[in-house]
């Protein structure tokens, strides 16, 4: 049975958010879900490296002060985890009901997965299903997280004075979040550019059929040109996104847009090859666009930049398209800059569904 209300945790690097999403008795099919609670509280460089909690004590403080601050219903929270120590395998499987399939992926992953990975945790995401002439597979994606690494974040949870009831792998939750409505009739390739990774999944009609995790992001791009013009991080940050990239000439902001140019073309790179993989491995239906979410894209020319390297057409995406927003919920902190909470409200759809 359906959950009617959820509630998200998004852990970034700069910010801990959290998104409470109402289902009403139908479900997150049959209506437009309503926001009804919303925080977001910064958290210092430092405590998260690469995706993974490393300062307990200061995230869950940060926990603490988003539940004071948000004034959520329940303590009972869905979180997400993305980043380099999840491995993610596109495979076919025996065909089983989906519950006696996920008793048997310990058994699998001893094939899937590359050896001397460690203690891990096991998932697998349907997509479809197809017939050989002895055999019935059900086709998806199996996840595989670092025990170790899900258990530092669900403990910064836990001593912020919250349960987790699921963890959640992050692509998989922005993917949800965007792909309903218009964009769930088209192949789009969701890219979500945060402070230190990026993620990357691909959806065919609503369903996601491939995903990567990259090991670039947004503070790359401010720490090289910090560097480059020898300035404090904080003035770096600033420079960025008041003069972008695709400046010319000997001006100071071509200098800028250079020093962006040089790191931001690996992120740029890296997201072209994994769509051409795609395409060439004929793992779906040829990508319709792309679309931006995350804190990282708010870098002006990046998306031109893009979509001159792929060929593909760009646009923001907006996780709040088919929500509705409930009186008293204060979004301001997030006005003009509202994809960034696109894992929270992604997170939140998870176990309503």
């Amino acid at each position: 049975m359906a959950r009617t209300s959820t509630i998200g945790v998004d852990i970034g690097t700069s910010a801990v958010r959290a998104a409470e999403m109402s289902f009403g008795s139908g479900g997150p099919g049959k209506s437009d879900p309503t926001l009804t609670a919303f925080a977001e509280v910064p958290l210092p460089i430092g405590a998260l490296q690469d995706g993974e909690v490393v300062e307990t004590a200061v995230v869950a403080d940060a926990i603490k002060k988003l539940w004071d601050k948000g004034k959520f219903s329940a303590k009972e929270v869905v979180i997400g985890v993305g980043n380099q120590r999840v491995i993610v395998r596109e495979a076919d499987l025996p065909w089983q009901p989906l519950n006696q399939l996920k008793k048997t992926l310990p058994f699998h992953a001893e094939q899937l997965l590359p050896t001397g990975l460690g203690d891990v945790v096991v998932d697998f995401v349907p997509t479809g299903e197809r017939t050989t002439e002895d055999s019935r597979l059900v086709s998806g994606l199996f996840v595989a997280a670092i025990r170790e690494m899900v258990t530092s974040n669900a403990l910064a949870v836990e001593r912020g004075g919250l349960t987790p009831l699921m963890v959640d792998f992050t692509p998989l939750a922005i993917q949800r979040a965007l792909s309903r409505g218009e964009l769930g009739r088209y192949t789009v390739a969701f890219v979500d550019v945060g402070a230190r990774i990026s993620n990357l999944v691909i959806s065919e009609r609503g369903v996601p059929r491939f995903v990567r995790v990259l090991p670039q992001g947004g503070q790359d791009a401010t720490e090289a040109l910090a560097s480059a013009m020898n300035i404090a991080p904080n003035d770096a940050e600033r420079m960025k996104r008041r003069v972008g990239i695709g400046h010319q000439g000997q001006s100071e902001s071509a200098q800028v847009s250079e020093a962006l140019m040089a790191v931001t073309s690996t992120l740029v790179n890296a997201i072209r090859s994994t769509i051409q993989y795609y395409g060439t491995k004929g793992l779906g239906a040829p990508i319709d666009l792309i679309v931006l979410t995350g804190g990282g894209t708010k870098l002006d020319g990046f998306g031109q930049f893009l979509s001159s390297a792929t060929r593909l057409p760009v646009q923001l995406g907006n996780p709040f398209e088919r929500v509705k927003v409930a009186k008293g919920v204060n979004l301001e902190s997030i006005r003009g800059n509202e994809n960034v909470a696109t894992v929270a409200l992604g997170l939140a759809y998870g176990v309503a569904e």
